[in-house]
């Protein structure tokens, strides 16, 4: 995997393979994080606002599966249809990756078990351009989200300049209209260490998957086959290389919000 730079995510780099899953497993059996409260969450609708099909799953696809138990109604906003994953390709063009990307996000949500109790909303804006594009992602939000609602979207300093840029304003709108808000670590598994100073361990919270969970997210991650195989008309490696799904198959995902000393 090579190095995605973007002058937006400052010293936030992805690059290599990443910090490996066994320092993470490490790290959090020597300072567990408290666990997240799941009854903040029961008979409500939860909307988890993810930049690329595939973020809803990598971040949260186990805690969807435990949200339909909390007889909760799931809708993902899909921000992007991830068209610009391959650029230069011949295998996965950016009109073909329109169709599929998407595919695949509903194939996943099949494979969690969820797809009946979720909605999914495309906002089609341009993949890569998040940061260029935030006044209609409010405008979305505005025309969306009701008062009751959760949402969950990528961490404002994730890495990615989509995730970012998602982050940035799901929070900036929630903090406006006083709407509970949590942010999922997705890339800053990759480019942070344990304990990073950079990331507010203060406001996290972990939600710890059951082994059924987890071989369903595992299930789920891999429909997602334009971003796990390597690209031989390019010559690019897979978008998502088994060490990064490796990683996110961690027994727990991590939340992390402002939110949580007003609610708990």
């Amino acid at each position: 995997m090579g190095t995605l730079k973007h002058p937006l995510v400052e010293d936030r780099v992805i690059f290599g393979e990443g910090t490996a899953k066994e320092q993470w497993l490490k790290a959090f059996k020597e300072q567990p994080l408290e666990a997240l409260d799941l009854e903040l969450f029961r008979s409500k609708r939860v909307v988890i606002v993810a930049p690329h099909p595939d973020d809803e799953v990598l971040g949260c696809g186990g805690l969807m599966q435990q949200l339909i138990a909390l007889n909760c109604k799931i809708l993902i906003l899909a921000v992007t249809n991830g068209t610009q994953s391959h650029p230069n390709s011949r295998k996965y063009s950016p009109d073909q990756l329109n169709i599929l990307r998407p595919q695949e996000s509903l194939e996943a949500l099949n494979c969690l078990g969820v797809l009946q109790s979720t909605e999914r909303v495309e906002l089609n804006l341009l993949d890569g351009q998040i940061h260029l594009q935030t006044d209609q992602l409010w405008q979305s939000l505005d025309n969306i989200i009701q008062a009751d609602d959760i949402l969950i979207c990528s961490y404002a300093f994730d890495g990615h300049p989509d995730h970012e840029a998602v982050g940035k304003t799901v929070q900036a709108y929630a903090t406006a209209k006083q709407i509970l808000y949590l942010h999922v670590l997705i890339w800053a598994w990759h480019w942070a260490e344990p304990l990073d100073a950079r990331i507010d361990w203060r406001s996290a919270k972990a939600y710890h998957l059951t082994e059924e969970q987890l071989i369903k997210k595992h299930q789920a991650i891999l429909q997602f086959k334009s971003q796990i195989e390597a690209d031989e008309t390019t010559g690019n490696m897979a978008v998502l290389s088994t060490s990064i799904i490796n990683r996110l198959l961690m027994p727990y995902e991590v939340y992390l919000s402002d939110s949580f000393s007003h609610v708990l």
